[in-house]
Order: structure tokens, then C-alpha cells, then sequence
């Protein structure tokens, strides 16, 4: 798992030291997966814990436990280190098996893969606040393939997911609105108990799209599959046979002003209402 040090990769413990550094490693995740107070997590961090690096113990870096954090959704705790050192802790960790400097967001991909909503509204907002936008929010990761998730972005991840709620946060902090293919396969292919998050993730992507992309061949080959699934205005749509729905144009609108305006609307007046 991308959060674990070197020291915990390893099948045996080369020296004392190492397993010492192995023991506080474990006694830290622990205090953070029992959500202990945040005051203390950090006097373990900087005086009582540590990891095992090139052949000595250093202390765990914020950004490390800021997966920690994510991990176990302590919210307080993720709080505080964005707000403490904020960009600093949002730098991708050392990779535990090439040694080779981190890059990328680890830390986007870690809150959409455990659907940690409130952490990664802090953090988009850490972003946002420092005007780091566009290759930090699409980042893949870069050239280490040993992380989890490596090569996918974030909004790519949300939507292999099904995480309709981080995608809407990523994309209305200005994320890149890609993966439609992706969302339209993740629909046809999901089970019926999947469907309307799988739905919800295409929804918002519609929503961000600044135009209609080349029809995906897939709508052609099987049209009453998807005029079905979509609704005929959409389907027409995506075709370039005619223009968004008007519903889907007053909401494109409202989405790019904050994800807190869609998720505030009526029922009726939801983006699947456009269906």
C-alpha cells in the first residue's frame, strides 16, 4: 500500500533498529486510526516515531501522515496539516521500492480512492488558496509505476470508481473534464446496484465539458442501448445532431460556480432530470 515505509515492505528486519523503527511506525498508525487527539499524533511524529531510510531512522514527514490521515478519514488531524504547512504536505512521498523522489497527487488519488469528501475539499482548497491549479490537479503520477494508481489522474480515478461527489469537487476546482469513454463504459458495464453513482459520475462530466467530443464510436455501433440509458437529448447531443438540453446548459452555469450550487438544487431540478 503506498502509505507504508520501506521498513514495513520488508520481510525481515536487517537490525535492532530497524525493528524499533518498525514498532513506532505501527504505534503511529494505530493512534491515527483511533483518532487520538491531534496534539499528541504530533508530538509521536516529531519525537517518538520513525521510519526506516536508507539504512537510518528519520521522522515521518507531514505529507506522510497526511495519508495516514486520509486513510482513516481523520479529519481534524488533516486539517491541521494542510493548515500548518500547507503545499509542503501535499508533496508526493519517496517511493518505498525504487527510492526514486515522489511526484504527481498522491494524496487527490489516496482521498477519491477511500471517498474521503471532507479531507479533499481542505486540500482543493489548500490548492486554490496558493493558485496551484492545472498540472497539480492533473497530475498521473509521472514515472514511477510502483504507486497505486499511477498514470491516472485523479478525475480518471473518481470515475472508475464511481466517486460522483470527489469528481464534482475536482472538476469544479478546475480539473481537467476527462474520461467520458470512461464513464459511458462504467455505466453499461456496472451492476444495477452501482448504476446511479456510475450515473451521477457521467452526469457531472457532462456538466464540465466545454464541448461535446467526437462521438464515441460506442454510442454509434449500439444507438437504442444509449439513447435508452441517456435520454434522447443527450444522446443527440454527444452525436452533434443538436445542442445540449437547456436544462444541461442553465446547469453547466451553475456548476461552474460551485459544487455546493448543484448539490443544493430540488430533486426535479438535479442533472439526471435532464434524462
Amino acid at each position: 500500500m503506498p502509505w507504508l515505509v520501506s521498513s514495513q515492505l520488508d520481510c525481515v528486519s536487517s537490525s535492532p533498529s530497524q525493528r524499533e523503527c518498525e514498532r513506532t511506525a505501527f504505534s503511529f498508525y494505530c493512534a491515527v486510526r483511533e483518532q487520538l487527539p491531534v496534539w499528541l499524533l504530533e508530538d509521536m511524529r516529531g519525537m517518538e516515531v520513525f521510519c526506516w531510510e536508507d539504512g537510518q531512522p528519520r521522522a515521518f514527514l507531514p505529507s506522510e501522515a497526511l495519508l495516514y490521515a486520509l486513510v482513516h478519514n481523520h479529519q481534524d488531524y488533516a486539517r491541521y496539516l494542510l493548515d500548518s504547512y500547507s503545499l509542503s504536505v501535499l508533496k508526493a512521498p519517496r517511493c518505498s521500492f525504487c527510492c526514486s523522489r515522489g511526484s504527481g497527487a498522491p494524496h487527490l488519488k489516496m482521498a477519491v480512492r477511500y471517498d474521503r469528501v471532507a479531507v479533499l475539499a481542505m486540500m482543493l482548497t489548500t490548492v486554490k488558496d496558493r493558485d496551484l491549479h492545472g498540472d497539480y490537479l492533473d497530475s498521473c503520477g509521472g514515472g514511477c509505476t510502483h504507486v497505486a494508481d499511477a498514470g491516472k489522474t485523479a478525475v480518471q480515478l473518481a470515475v472508475e470508481l464511481s466517486r460522483p461527489d470527489c469528481l464534482l469537487l475536482l472538476l469544479a476546482h478546475g480539473a481537467e473534464p476527462d474520461g467520458l469513454d470512461a464513464a459511458l463504459q462504467r455505466l453499461v458495464s456496472c451492476d444495477t446496484s452501482e448504476r446511479r453513482q456510475a450515473q451521477r459520475c457521467l452526469d457531472t462530466l457532462l456538466l464540465f465539458l466545454p464541448k461535446p467530443p467526437p462521438p464515441p464510436r460506442r454510442l454509434l455501433d449500439e444507438p437504442q442501448l444509449w439513447q435508452s440509458l441517456l435520454g434522447n437529448e443527450v444522446f443527440r447531443w454527444l452525436c452533434g445532431l443538436a445542442p445540449p438540453p437547456l436544462l444541461l446548459q442553465a446547469l453547466r452555469c451553475l456548476a461552474r460556480s460551485g459544487p455546493d450550487r448543484i448539490s443544493s438544487l430540488p430533486a426535479f431540478l438535479q442533472p439526471h432530470s435532464w434524462h
